[in-house]
């Protein structure tokens, strides 16, 4: 029997539909097996039990009386601690910064209360969201449940361990280079940065998106269904459009799909994740795809211009902390961003400009094929104490070459587990789409969910 806290959002809706489990009933699960798991993994910032349990008691009222307020009405969801919830403060993960309270829920966090869902509570980030990790000097070490010594990535680092340990159903990240496929990776999800503009975010900037970490590409799904409604907030948000997010695996015969397995620059990846990624592709070429290698579309210059720039971007913000301030700030984002120092306006422009060379490239591949198919992260796994996969903050952003072009490209993408490594640990299989195709990405997640060999076990609780 299905434990609740393993149940999907879909399963439990239905539950709640047909009187066999209340909001209150599984909140009380969720949050006895939040208790086992949380001070192992530190997933969550901002919890507090006793509002989560009023939010699902205001939940079970409505579901008892018919007027519930959609299908995710008292389900749980977890945001990311930089998605900005009212009166709580915005700390972006580091002891250095200096966060006020919000004055109103960000996109995210509306759409999500207007849904009835429960916010059981923020998730941890890394120092302002710029490592693929979970260490911080604010929220302190987030770790991986399927392994406790190994690092669930980042910048959705809470949010991924909360997902994968089983926090409820519903999840939410953000991603700027890979920050939701990274983790969801690592961590055997289904985590979608979907086309720029399709989620509303407040702040918006250059490649940056909300998505949903989820254990099912369904899931995934319907969390798109409340995500993506309008926010005049956002300008930088598509108009808005009726999408159907319900969704049927996707029938794949007569698609040209690219396979890249050498992202042109940063860590290669490993012989294991390259045999599970060719393993997972040729299972769309057994039902009817034509399978296409495809060259990369990241080079170094794009990369190290992209770091040169970040840089100069996050310095900008650091130096106006004081020297007190600073030095509580995580030492290796310091001595990465302080780098900035050296990056004249001209090569900071320069930089950015690069972000430009990747939308062509990016745009010229989907001339020629459908969808593009490669590995999430290069590697198996890494340190839960390091700051990033080489821990070097001078090679900072070797571990986003897969990642980064389709969030400058504005590209729908999404990580779905296609396997583990001999040591255990999730690979993550990358789904590209072009432009505006968010739904038809998610049915080639879906269509690959139900034909990979088996679904994660998913870990349990340490004794």
């Amino acid at each position: 029997m299905t434990e609740l806290h393993d149940l999907s959002a879909r399963e439990v809706a239905a539950r709640y539909a047909a009187k066999t489990l209340t909001p209150v009933d599984y909140i009380e699960a969720v949050l006895a097996h939040v208790a086992l798991w949380e001070p192992h993994v530190n997933a969550l910032y901002a919890f507090d039990p006793d509002a989560a349990r009023h939010q699902a008691q205001a939940s079970a009222r409505r579901w008892a009386e018919g007027v519930q307020l959609s299908a995710i009405d008292g389900v749980p969801v977890t945001l990311k601690e930089m998605i900005a919830t009212e009166r709580d403060l915005v700390p972006q993960g580091s002891a250095g910064s200096r966060p006020r309270p919000a004055s109103a829920d960000s996109p995210v966090a509306a759409r999500m209360r207007e849904a009835g869902a429960v916010i059981l509570g923020k998730t941890t980030a890394p120092d302002f969201g710029m490592l693929s990790s979970g260490l911080s000097s604010l929220h302190g070490v987030t770790r991986n449940p399927w392994q406790l010594a190994m690092n669930p990535g980042g910048s959705s680092c809470g949010a991924a361990a909360a997902a994968a340990a089983g926090y409820g159903p519903l999840h939410v990240g953000t991603d700027i280079g890979g920050s939701v496929r990274l983790p969801a990776g690592w961590c055997g999800l289904a985590g979608f940065k979907p086309s720029h503009g399709r989620i509303p975010i407040d702040p918006y900037y250059t490649g940056r998106c909300a998505g949903p970490m989820t254990r099912t590409v369904d899931d995934a799904a319907l969390l798109m269904q409340f995500l993506s409604l309008p926010d005049w907030r956002d300008a930088t948000s598509l108009p808005p459009e009726p999408v159907d997010w319900t969704i049927e695996p996707a029938d794949v015969r007569g698609l040209r799909i690219g396979l890249m397995l050498d992202a042109g620059c940063g860590l290669d990846p490993e012989p294991e994740i390259v045999a599970a990624v060719r393993t997972a592709a040729d299972l769309f070429a057994a039902h009817g795809a034509e399978i296409v290698p495809v060259a990369p579309v990241l080079d170094r210059a794009m990369l190290d211009g992209l770091d040169r720039f970040w840089q100069a971007r996050l310095w900008g913000e650091l130096e106006r902390l004081t020297e007190t301030e600073r030095a509580r700030v995580l030492p290796y984002i310091v001595e990465w961003a302080g780098q900035g120092v050296n990056v004249s306006g001209v090569e900071a422009v320069r930089g950015f400009g690069r972000t430009f060379e990747m939308r062509a490239t990016t745009a010229r591949l989907f001339q020629h094929v459908d969808a593009v198919l490669s590995p999430v992260n290069p590697i198996g796994g890494y340190s839960a104490e390091w700051a990033s996969p080489t821990n070097d903050p001078r090679l900072p952003f070797e571990h986003i070459a897969f990642t980064v072009p389709w969030n400058m490209g504005e590209q729908p993408a999404l990580s779905v587990n296609c396997g583990f490594t001999a040591g255990g640990m999730p690979i993550g299989l990358q789904i590209v789409g072009p432009r505006f195709s968010d739904r038809r990405v998610l049915q080639l997640g879906k269509a690959y969910e139900n034909w990979r060999p088996a679904a994660p076990h998913w870990p349990a609780p340490p004794h």
